[in-house]
């Protein structure tokens, strides 16, 4: 099957089974961290097959949507098997995907090839910004989690199952997470654009808080 057969295939499957998400890891999630990611990949050479693959499916089998006792990998497993992803290429996939998560901090693992570190920075890239406002909201909303509380402080997580209990604000997130990524891209392109999109938070932050407390 030829490359672009392959990613249409896989674009198929997310539209059908993603489309309708309203969490914030939804079809056009994946397909803003392909085009990132592609863009990223033609400026910095790297395997652009691998890549593709790797960023439209890097959300499939992520732990916070898993049913009871699913598994990442086995959850990827059964995806790679119906889209008919196999050999080196699905086994590189396979790596970037099962290690690519934040998970609050706690992941540790890093990538000894161009492919995982571009498409890390392209997952990261959509988290922040103005498009990172918005899926921190909407995420926080599917959760029921407030907006704001200021007599919750952001935390710092020893492990993943700590960072799975947490059920902090919104606000929050950006002190745990989203304004720590700014630090810890990879490739020259994806920090250029980290820049603008980590002031843009600042600058809603500074606002958000002014008007919480009336003085905007």
């Amino acid at each position: 099957m030829k490359d672009r057969e392959v990613i249409e295939r896989v674009e198929n499957y997310l539209r059908e089974k993603f489309l309708d998400r309203g969490d914030a890891h939804d079809y056009w999630h994946m397909m803003r961290v392909y085009k990132l990611a592609r863009e990223i990949c033609m400026a910095e050479e790297g395997d652009l097959q691998i890549v593709s693959l790797a960023a439209l499916l890097h959300d499939v089998a992520d732990h916070k949507f898993l049913e009871p006792g699913d598994t990442e990998e086995g959850k990827l497993a059964e995806v790679l098997d119906e889209l008919e992803i196999l050999g080196e290429t699905r086994e590189r996939i396979e790596e970037i995907i099962l290690n690519l998560s934040y998970k609050g901090g706690t992941n540790r693992y890093e990538f000894d090839h161009l492919e995982g570190k571009i498409v890390r920075d392209a997952d990261r890239l959509d988290s922040i910004g103005a498009i990172g406002v918005g899926r921190a909201f909407a995420y926080g909303g599917s959760r029921d989690r407030p907006m704001h509380d200021p007599l919750d402080k952001p935390k710092e997580f020893k492990d993943l199952q700590e960072y799975k209990k947490n059920n902090g604000s919104t606000i929050n997130h950006f002190y745990e997470k989203l304004l720590k990524l700014r630090d810890g891209f990879y490739t020259e392109t994806a920090r250029k654009r980290a820049v603008r999109r980590h002031e843009f938070m600042e600058e809603f932050l500074r606002e958000f808080l002014l008007e919480w407390e009336g003085k905007a």
